[in-house]
């Protein structure tokens, strides 16, 4: 097992450790009750979770309060369900002592995490993802909230979880397309952030869908390590750290246009070509750039063009309520070079220009 430790500024929330490794799901309990001893656990998940057997294995002979997210997915992503949640720990007794265990993917982290920001005004949360969406992003940084009817993550709370356990065989219940898409968010990883590990991806792409053990502990490690020296330096997002948004100011767009038929990771590919093209336009990328991205993308059987029947100016209306937009107009977040972002005047989402963000999804969604 490797640790890596996220160093949350004081003031802000502890620092947390994210632990690493392989069949280690069975394990979350005992590790949670050595760092939070007296606490209560209240399990959340979903119906897939359920079905495959990760939950058996995390709570084994233990009788433990839970909650199982039906359906599963986006769909699920609301205020609704987080009031159902909280109303279970009511229902269950629960008070300030308790620990909010999610297991599950992403969907999961941010809609249990935002349950345990808001309960009793904050309990403790531990993560347990198991997609390769959550295990490479969205459960470090404490990022939690859930969908309004119009735009994605409208409400929510920076709320750091006390530990996150990530354990890649629970990857093997993921069909392909779900592994796939989720690896979109390692791409983005390597562009903002470290060319060495976008090279490492390329040369092993084919380890990496073959759900080699050591592959994924890699990958698993290098994005902890990428997020987390980020989100130490910019924990609730003031200015850095939205360079973690990279492909997802026109990617959630996509994803909400198409009501969700695509995969987070889906739409976020879109929105890597999108930017690239973005760059080009401006004179801070080039062709040759843009086809390296996307043929990495191509071999993660990613869509690369905004799917049919989607409008540009669908997604126009779209990006204006993003929970980013100043003046009803987005920033964007852009690359200098893979592995390099580019900033302005100390500022690292920039704007950009209504008409060429228009010609670029004019390209992408084919008129």
């Amino acid at each position: 097992m490797k640790e890596i430790e996220v160093r949350v500024p004081a003031g802000r929330a502890q620092s947390y450790r994210v632990v690493i490794g392989h069949g280690i799901v069975g394990q979350v309990l005992d590790r949670t009750a050595e760092l939070l001893p007296g606490r209560r656990v209240f399990v959340v998940t979903d119906a897939n979770l359920a079905r495959c057997g990760h939950f058996a294995r995390l709570v084994g002979r233990r009788q433990v309060e839970s909650y199982t997210i039906e359906p599963a997915g986006e769909i699920s992503k609301n205020m609704e369900t987080v009031g159902r949640i909280v109303e279970a720990m009511e229902a269950a007794s629960l008070g300030r002592d308790t620990v909010v265990v999610a297991l599950g993917g992403g969907t999961v982290g941010d809609i249990a995490g935002f349950a345990a920001a808001i309960f009793k005004r904050g309990v403790a949360v531990v993560h347990v993802p198991t997609t390769t969406v959550s295990q490479a992003d969205s459960a470090i940084g404490g990022k939690t909230g859930v969908d309004s009817t119009s735009s994605k993550n409208a409400y929510g709370a920076m709320h750091h979880p006390s530990s996150v356990l990530v354990d890649v065989d629970t990857l093997a219940s993921l069909d392909a397309r779900q592994f796939n898409s989720g690896l979109v968010e390692s791409v983005k990883h390597g562009l903002i952030a470290d060319s060495a590990y976008f090279e490492y991806l390329e040369r092993n792409i084919d380890k990496i869908l073959a759900r080699e053990t050591s592959a994924l502990e890699y990958i698993a490690a290098a994005n902890v390590r990428i997020k987390g020296s980020i989100v130490q330096e910019d924990p609730t997002e003031e200015n850095l750290r939205r360079v973690l948004n990279y492909g997802h100011t026109i990617g959630h767009a996509v994803e909400s246009a198409s009501n969700y038929g695509l995969l987070h990771g889906e739409a976020v590919a879109i929105g890597l070509v999108a930017a690239g093209m973005i760059e080009a336009e401006l004179g801070l990328g080039n062709a040759a750039r843009c086809a390296r991205v996307k043929n990495i993308l191509e071999r993660l059987v990613v869509p690369t063009e905004v799917p049919e029947g989607i409008e540009p100016a669908e997604l126009i209306d779209t990006m204006q309520r993003d929970k980013k937009a100043v003046a009803k107009w987005p920033r964007f977040i852009l690359l200098e070079d893979i592995g390099r972002v580019y900033s302005k005047a100390g500022q690292w989402a920039v704007e950009v220009q209504r008409e060429v963000v228009e010609k670029v999804l004019h390209i992408l969604c084919r008129q």
